[in-house]
């Protein structure tokens, strides 16, 4: 970016990492090559030796992969990033960067389950050990760390309960005790959260979501604060081979530029959402960050600029409700995944939480009965009136009768976007 002085996170999301390489592009263009020539056999060992910029083979780098990463970091306030074929990419680097055979690490109980997953298997069969506990409680924390904790993994807010964790506190603690912290930021995007400002030592994401925002590429990241623990965490990953392609990297480059204008949008649906799913009398519960009635609402405020598209919640007959009213939508699409420009709704205990089995997610409160909803950018009073009329289909046999209230309240229960 050529006006470096420029920082806010809505300029930088539109500028970031374009620096034309001297041909002054507006849009970093597609390098969709798997390698690249040397101007001589000099050139070419100086680039392996690492005594030249430049590139080499795509696995190792590439220009337009890196015009993201520079972007990606600059929202995030971080040193470098780097970019993964998947959210789960980047997670498997960071932790077979940070760990090795012995150590332990403390996790979020409420993550995405893939995560836990990875975590339970895959780094348990390398001799890494691993406590799960509610990091939003700092106690629990404490408690898990051991002598050979190495990493304090959180994701804020959890998936799906969408607990809040106070990430400046779990640094603290975590950093007395000789931990680093890896933030899953995958839930906020560096619009309405930056974990680094926090004392975080790590950041991931996965750009699949809100980062990209069009449900049309999958791709993660992974956000350092140093050039050592930049350079350790690109061996790793070329080694793994889990790196982005150009061509996915130019999509998710592009849909940045949109970030800060969605979250927006995302915020602002969702809390008008969420209010009408806590005043629904076939609602039994609802956890939105914007809300008073969540729990860490408080530490929301701290840590966050924007409460974001997320809700769980979950009806008064439970599992069967929830299949019906799901069942019955027709603007909101049934489907894994969030953080698109369309609304999105699932079952986390039979769809993207059913690896971690009953126990942990009982342990994790991620319940029989909780749905989650990822809020996208329709028309706030088209997703509403779907929501109304699946819910009324879902509560026979007296259909439920009630207003459809779109308008804005008092701003006392938001965190994030002013309402218009």
């Amino acid at each position: 970016m050529k006006h470096t002085e420029f920082t806010t996170p809505e300029t930088l999301a539109v500028h970031a990492g374009i620096n034309g390489n001297g041909f002054r592009p507006v849009v970093p263009p597609i390098y969709q090559t798997s390698t690249f020539s040397f101007e001589n056999a000099d050139h070419g060992a100086a680039l392996f030796a690492g005594t030249q910029p430049g590139y080499i083979y795509t696995r190792m780098g590439n220009p337009t992969v890196e015009a993201l990463e520079q972007c990606v970091a600059a929202l995030e306030g971080g040193h470098k990033a780097l970019a993964c074929s998947s959210g789960m990419a980047a997670i498997h680097t960071t932790l077979v960067a940070l760990l090795q055979a012995g150590d332990h690490l403390v996790c979020s109980e409420a993550v995405y389950g893939p995560t836990s997953t990875l975590i339970e298997t895959i780094l348990a069969h390398l001799g890494i050990e691993s406590t799960f506990v509610d990091t939003s409680d700092l106690k629990a924390v404490r408690q898990a760390m051991r002598p050979n904790t190495k990493v304090v993994y959180v994701e804020t807010p959890g998936n799906p309960t969408l607990v809040i964790t106070d990430i400046e506190e779990v640094c603290a603690l975590a950093h007395e005790g000789g931990a680093l912290v890896v933030v899953d930021n995958t839930f906020m995007s560096p619009i309405l959260q930056q974990p680094l400002h926090w004392g975080a030592d790590v950041v991931v994401h996965s750009m699949t979501k809100f980062l990209n925002g069009h449900a049309d590429v999958v791709a993660g990241v992974v956000i350092v604060n140093s050039e050592a623990r930049y350079a350790r965490f690109r061996k790793v990953l070329s080694q793994l081979g889990g790196v982005l392609g150009p061509f996915e990297a130019f999509l998710v480059h592009r849909g940045i530029k949109t970030l800060a204008l969605r979250m927006e949008r995302h915020c602002d649906n969702a809390l008008k959402i969420a209010r009408f799913l806590s005043d629904h009398p076939a609602v039994e519960w609802v956890r939105y960050p914007g809300l008073r009635s969540h729990p860490q609402y408080e530490v929301g405020r701290k840590q966050m600029s924007g409460a974001s598209g997320l809700i769980s919640f979950g009806l008064k007959g439970e599992l069967a409700a929830g299949r019906k009213m799901m069942d019955a939508l027709r603007l909101c699409v049934l489907a894994v995944s969030l953080g698109g420009v369309e609304t999105l709704i699932q079952h986390p205990a039979t769809m993207t939480h059913a690896s971690m089995g009953r126990e942990a997610r009982e342990r994790a409160h991620i319940t029989d009965g909780l749905v989650r909803l990822s809020v996208g950018i329709e028309n706030v009073d088209d997703i509403i009136a779907d929501l109304a009329q699946a819910l009324e289909k879902a509560s026979p046999p007296a259909p439920i009768a009630m207003a459809i209230k779109t308008q804005p309240e008092p701003r006392t229960e938001c965190v994030g976007h002013e309402l218009p």
